[in-house]
């Protein structure tokens, strides 16, 4: 029997709307195990390219004659470019330079799985061969050549995942397109269901039907996006079994994959895929005076961070109207694949760190059978020779350098604190240098607590803090650390600490907000109403009392800090302390 998409639409939303997306064959939600299966490769990979590209590579940045503030793909909108003026640079664009095999073997050499790219960006200008309009580098550019087709061949010839980007809401070019902050020029107006109908939904099913295996769908920007908006794009993938998908379609599905934007997460997103997507500089898409560039350290750290962490690193360039990627984007891929190819073991296939915290670096592990081997990634090289790794109490088996080819195996000391790790004097790699640490049986780590002081008092910083959650995440202000970007009311945090002295306490909150928003505060079964203070100023701190809470027992305890949906309004929060009544 013949399956028609509309047979599959009933179980495939089912599903979709669980995090999962289903293969054409099956009628019932995705299991646990069917999931980690899907998602095995995506874990696996750790790193991949991003690309934007796309016509707004011609201007790069200037428009008559200015720069426009902002990242380089949204001049149209920063520079509120009418669409008959922003189409001709279609006549410009032509990236007679262009070499699919060229950009997938410089991924490939800086040790990325897989690629990502803008099929289709908010300029609405389809970077492949599309019926739904001429408003594409086929028909629309001197350069009359489908470059999706070529790097959909490449990436197969050299056995990477290939993934599109496609901008399913915002569009400011076809009549109808979402735009955020709305429309400046008539001829971008028009109904955002007929734009879906005849230019998203065809536009989607073409690119999930003609270019072979198709791994990624990472949808963009979900302005105005309705849950029957989002419906009308969740039959097609069917049209690519087991395909993953980010949070970014919006209308309520969530997808496989969180994706934090150009930062890392503390704590990452437990229980949960995800991906931090970073620049190389301050824009995705090609800005001609863009210099300023992180450096190799930093991207080999930021790596190592996110894979600590549990998530993916999906690293951005911005290709120029030629179809080159930038030369210190290309030098700074080759660096890091040199590191890559000594320690990529400690990055491939790996999970996140079992310490909540380590003074010098970052730890990934891979849990077998009978054991674990830890990856030990130190960034400050211990000046004494002796790293101390806190709280493992597991047996040891060996430890050596992962870029000694000979494994010469590194003396240990285990003691209360933990097992201590003799490193010879020479550091192997300035930048970060991976100690292979052998342990057996379950892992097993305490981490310290947070310690109520002398006084009994219990300071919870926002640094201690674990952020569980989409946007909340620690930021610095004044010199000092606090938890922002609270947006969202889903979006909790919480602290785990040690009571020697329990009683009854008085919570205080350091806190800055504009609107008083409401949250909750819990120990245990002890609840705290509370509301934030107005400051005017998210910048502008005032410690407040938000009542008080018993805490019965001695032991290890923790608190929570989670917005009331119902009255909820951003904040930023430093500190909470609890002091004994007396």
């Amino acid at each position: 029997m013949k399956l028609t998409v509309k047979a599959l639409v009933a179980p495939l939303l089912v599903a979709l709307f669980c995090g999962s997306s289903l293969p054409a064959a099956e009628a019932a939600p995705e299991t646990p195990a069917q999931r980690d299966a899907r998602m095995k490769w995506w874990r696996d990979a750790r790193f991949g390219m991003f690309i934007h590209w796309g016509v707004y590579s011609v201007p790069a940045g200037t428009y008559n004659g200015k720069q426009i503030g902002g990242i380089g793909e949204w001049i149209m909108h920063h520079g509120k470019i009418p669409v008959a003026e922003y189409r001709k640079y279609a006549q410009q664009f032509n990236p007679v330079k262009y070499d699919a095999d060229e950009w997938v073997r410089l991924a490939k050499e800086a040790g990325m799985k897989y690629i990502v790219i803008t099929s289709k960006h908010h300029d609405g200008f389809a970077m492949f061969d599309s019926k739904a309009g001429d408003w594409n580098i086929v028909k629309g550019s001197p350069f009359g050549r489908d470059p999706l087709k070529e790097l959909a061949a490449s990436c197969q010839k050299h056995g990477l995942k290939l993934g599109f980007y496609y901008s399913q809401a915002q569009d400011w070019n076809n009549k109808g397109g979402a735009a955020s902050g709305g429309h400046w020029d008539k001829a971008q107006d028009g109904n955002m269901d007929e734009y879906l109908d005849k230019v998203a939904v065809p536009q989607v099913r073409e690119i999930l039907s003609n270019y072979g295996p198709l791994a990624i769908l990472w949808w963009d920007t979900p302005v105005d996006m309705t849950k029957q908006r989002a419906e009308k794009l969740l039959p097609l993938l069917v049209l690519q079994p087991g395909i993953i998908t980010n949070n970014r379609l919006g209308g309520g599905y969530d997808g496989d994959s969180e994706t934090p934007e150009q930062y890392i997460p503390p704590t990452g997103f437990p229980g949960r895929d995800w991906e931090t997507c970073m620049t190389m500089n301050d824009t995705w898409g090609f800005k001609s005076y863009d210099h300023n560039w992180k450096n190799v350290e930093t991207l080999i750290r930021n790596l190592v961070d996110i894979a600590s962490k549990g998530g993916n690193y999906l690293l951005n360039v911005g290709p120029t109207s030629e179809g080159l990627i930038p030369q210190p984007s290309v030098e700074r891929l080759k660096e890091v694949g040199k590191w890559m190819k000594i320690n990529g073991e400690a990055i491939y296939g790996t999970t996140a760190s079992p310490f909540k915290k380590l003074a010098w670096g970052r730890c990934t592990k891979k849990v077998h059978e009978g054991g674990a081997t830890l990856y030990l990634h130190v960034f400050d090289w211990p000046k004494d020779g002796m790293l101390v790794v806190p709280g493992l109490k597991n047996q040891a088996q060996t430890a050596y350098l992962l870029s000694d080819p000979n494994k010469k195996t590194l003396p240990i000391q285990a003691d209360e604190a933990g097992l201590t790790i003799a490193l010879p004097p020479t550091v192997p790699d300035k930048i970060c240098s991976v100690v292979v640490l052998e342990v057996s049986g379950d892992l097993n780590v305490e981490n310290p607590l947070v310690a109520q002081d002398a006084d009994g008092n219990i300071t919870l910083h926002a640094a201690d803090a674990s952020c569980y959650g989409r946007e909340v995440k620690t930021e610095e202000r004044g010199g000092k650390t606090n938890l922002g970007f609270w947006t969202r009311p889903k979006d909790w945090v919480g602290w785990e600490f040690k009571v020697t002295r329990p009683g009854s306490f008085v919570v205080t909150a350091e806190i800055a907000a504009v609107e008083g928003g409401k949250f909750e505060v819990s120990v245990g079964a002890e609840k705290i109403a509370a509301a934030a203070p107005k400051t005017g100023d998210y910048g502008k701190f005032e410690t407040v009392t938000l009542g008080e809470l018993a805490i019965a027992a001695e032991g290890p305890a923790s608190l929570t800090v989670k917005p009331v949906a119902a009255g909820w309004h951003p904040m930023n929060l430093r500190s909470i302390v609890l002091k004994p009544v007396k």
